[in-house]
């Protein structure tokens, strides 16, 4: 990525803090956490805290959004998660790819052992409680909601909607409890942090979209370079900076301003939209770490 010099991203309101102790404090109450991660920067968009927090308690990673993530890529991402002694399944909250199945798979994989305890001891009615928890704007309203069938949970596209817990139940056989949104009180990772603001995770209010749109640029120019040709119609060189490859789009869209200039701003919210939305192809943003021999 180009060196830009960026704002620090640092964002950890109260309600934010509030919400820890709310995880700490509910984990009594529930048999199990799924946390939902975005399927293109799964190690980012964890909160780096949710292991400490939910230490004990059987966990599965549920990568969403994985309609835009390589497909590859997320299979690496569930490869990994499962190595480190957590459960991993891809789901698309939106379209509601990999959720009719969920609760059937948390069932028979994390839970197996607590159900087959409760069956010998005559519990075959007791429900299954599921912690629903993750960073804001990951999706957990919409996989509520797909799961219940109806828009219970209040979801909109800007981080932080969820400020309260919710308890919502799926039948006789399960209930959820919907947390508010929770984010690390600093990002020490600040490539970390620029990928979780590129997935749109935090508000592109407060930060400078130009040099967003232009570190975008050159990650796919570096790695997937074909997305970019097909996609502007542009020549694209390994060479092309940042600045250069967003003025080129700018110039192909006719995004012009007074005195012949290249509105880039404009362009850098066209790049960073139609990457959010799919429309630049599948791509993850990060891979797995590499295991030590």
């Amino acid at each position: 990525m180009d060196n830009i010099e960026m704002k620090q991203i640092q964002w950890f309101p109260g309600h934010m803090a509030k919400t820890r102790r709310m995880i700490i404090s509910e984990l009594k109450l529930v048999d199990a956490v799924a946390e939902l991660v975005d399927a293109r920067a799964p190690l980012s968009s964890r909160n780096p805290e949710m292991d400490r927090l939910t230490k004990g308690k059987p966990r599965i990673i549920l990568l969403n959004k994985c309609d835009l993530a390589d497909e590859r890529a997320t299979q690496k991402w569930i490869n990994y998660f499962r190595s480190t002694g957590r459960d991993a399944a891809a789901v698309d909250c939106r379209s509601g790819r990999g959720v009719k199945d969920l609760l059937k798979i948390i069932r028979e994989g994390i839970l197996s052992d607590l159900i087959e305890k409760r069956q010998k001891n005559g519990m075959t009615g007791a429900p299954v409680r599921l912690m629903i928890a993750g960073i804001p704007n990951v999706g957990k309203s919409s996989l509520i909601n797909k799961l219940v069938g109806s828009k219970r949970a209040k979801t909109e596209d800007r981080p932080g909607v969820t400020r309260t817990k919710q308890w919502i139940k799926l039948g006789d056989n399960a209930e959820l409890l919907d947390t508010p949104g929770v984010l690390a009180p600093k990002y020490e990772d600040q490539e970390a942090a620029v990928r979780l603001a590129l997935t749109g995770a935090v508000n592109d209010e407060i930060l400078d979209r130009e040099a967003l749109a232009m570190k975008l640029l050159t990650y796919l120019a570096e790695n997937s370079p074909a997305s970019l040709k097909e996609r502007y119609k542009t020549e694209i060189s390994p060479e092309d900076t940042g600045a250069e490859l967003l003025e080129k789009i700018g110039r192909k869209r006719g995004m012009m301003i007074s005195g012949g200039e290249i509105d880039t701003e404009r362009a850098a919210i066209t790049v960073l939209d139609e990457f959010r939305s799919g429309k630049l192809g599948r791509i993850t943003l990060e891979l797995p770490p590499e295991k030590k021999q």
